[in-house]
């Protein structure tokens, strides 16, 4: 017992079979079940603080006064449905005001920071106000992860807000504890059961519905009302208004233009001119504007157009693009009478004059024949001379 708690204090990671090994070398004459159940009933691994942040050690809750805090971060749902083109997995923001329980979420492609501060504006508006503080994790587009100081990018947004931001310790996630639950919840009792046929609007409005209806209606303690429904917790929350125009944030996304010379963005089709069709094209819209703009992957706006409400299924087409697209359907249209299969067409007169330079090519150069040469035949006899008999 001395030997194994020495060695356990030294490495409280040693796996019980790679100890049972030593032991059984040293005279260790009972079997490895045995040897387990004595480790546990003995209680001789020590507790590793680093690696338990929680487990193992004392822990008290941490008080949340109303309208204080909103804690922030992100979820990855795998295997989002095909159609909605986001590749291996689905992003999305969870904020949970952390006094009440209160919860909403935003779907996004990208957890860019342009995607963050578009996705922090409507989850905001549907929490229904700003709290004092906005709490992360050592998230890249809010801080520094080593130092864990606010980048000047996001200082900015926190001041269009008018909030503070708070980021939490290194690897102390339970310090946000309140989103972490929401993530878990959002994972297992929304994202899991949602149809393959649904589109990433329709998937969003069905998340919001769930967090009104089924969300809202969990009981929690309230010093008030010693028990109480989320919904009548956050009612009483003294929350700030958003600000009218969220932070002018540019989100950019690739699409690519459909055989009809439209782009898909947020569940409408915006046209192009004809000739992009089936090319790659960037769409961007400023947060607050009411147009989006359309450009080459060289960076050349070919198109703008006012938005439409997310998920109208609206077809908004520039009068120019309309015209051109016709006119180009109708100058490649071909009225004539297509082949036949079986049709004799020997060769024409071009082919014919082709065919007999290149056999005019291949004919052998005959060299012409001087008549008037005149062959001296002494020179042969010369050379014959003593050959005509065997050595």
């Amino acid at each position: 017992m001395d030997y194994v708690r020495e060695r356990l204090t030294e490495d409280p990671h040693l796996w019980a079979v790679t100890l049972f090994d030593e032991v059984v070398e040293l005279g260790y004459d009972r079997s490895y079940p045995t040897f387990t159940r004595q480790l546990r009933a003995r209680n001789l691994r020590p507790h590793c603080e680093p690696c338990s942040a929680t487990k193992g050690r004392a822990n008290a809750p941490i008080a949340h006064p109303p309208g204080e805090e909103t804690q922030w971060d992100w979820v990855e749902l795998p295997d989002p449905p095909e159609h909605w083109g986001w590749g291996k997995n689905a992003h999305l923001l969870v904020g949970a005001l952390a006094h009440s329980g209160r919860w909403r979420g935003t779907l996004a492609p990208a957890e860019d920071q342009a995607q963050l501060i578009a996705a922090l504006d409507k989850t905001t508006r549907k929490l229904g106000g700003l709290t004092k503080t906005w709490r992360f994790d050592r998230m890249r587009t809010v801080c520094h992860p080593e130092s864990g100081r606010v980048t000047a990018t996001f200082a900015a947004v926190a001041k269009h807000y008018g909030v503070h931001v708070a980021i939490c310790p290194p690897r102390r996630g339970n310090r946000k504890g309140v989103v972490e639950k929401s993530n878990h919840t959002a994972a297992q009792r929304w994202w899991r059961t949602l149809p393959d046929d649904v589109t990433v609007e329709q998937a969003q409005a069905s998340l919001d519905k769930w967090c009104a209806t089924r969300g809202d209606a969990r009981l929690r303690r309230s010093h008030v009302d010693g028990r109480a429904s989320v919904l009548t917790i956050a009612e009483r929350e003294p929350l700030t208004p958003v600000p009218t125009m969220p932070f002018p944030a540019t989100i950019s996304e690739e699409r690519i233009v459909s055989a009809q010379a439209l782009v898909a963005w947020r569940g409408n089709s915006y046209s192009v001119p004809p000739e992009l069709a089936r090319a790659h094209v960037t769409v961007s819209q400023r947060l607050g504007e009411q147009h989006l703009d359309i450009a080459t992957p060289g960076g050349i706006v070919i198109a703008r157009h006012e938005i439409a409400p997310d998920g109208a299924g609206v077809m908004v087409r520039d009068h120019g693009h309309v015209i051109a697209l016709e006119q180009l359907v109708l100058t490649g249209h071909d009225t004539s009478r297509p082949h036949r299969r079986k049709e004799r067409i020997p060769p024409g007169p071009a082919a014919r004059a082709a065919a007999e330079q290149l056999r005019d090519a291949a004919r052998p150069v005959e060299h012409a024949v001087n008549d008037d040469a005149v062959i001296d035949l002494a020179k042969y006899d010369r050379a014959a001379q003593g050959r005509n008999t065997l050595t």
